[in-house]
């Protein structure tokens, strides 16, 4: 697999909420730190996504925002 974003981060399927159309995804990294993704139900289908599955989260984003109170 060869991509164009720079972060890459191979974690594990920690809990996967279902909704009528999109499904929340949450995957634990090495470490506990926790990435939420929110993708189609379609899509967790058609990638067999289950609780405890090794996968990606793949982030490319062009805009960083910092924010304070």
């Amino acid at each position: 697999m060869k991509l164009s974003a720079r972060n890459v981060l191979k974690g594990t399927v920690k809990k996967i909420v279902p909704g009528a159309v999109n499904s929340e995804v949450v995957i634990e990294l090495p470490g506990g730190t926790q990435v939420v993704s929110i993708i189609t139900k379609e899509s967790v289908e058609s990638l067999g996504l289950k609780v405890g599955k090794e996968v990606y989260a793949v982030i490319k984003a062009s805009n960083v925002m910092v924010a304070i109170d």
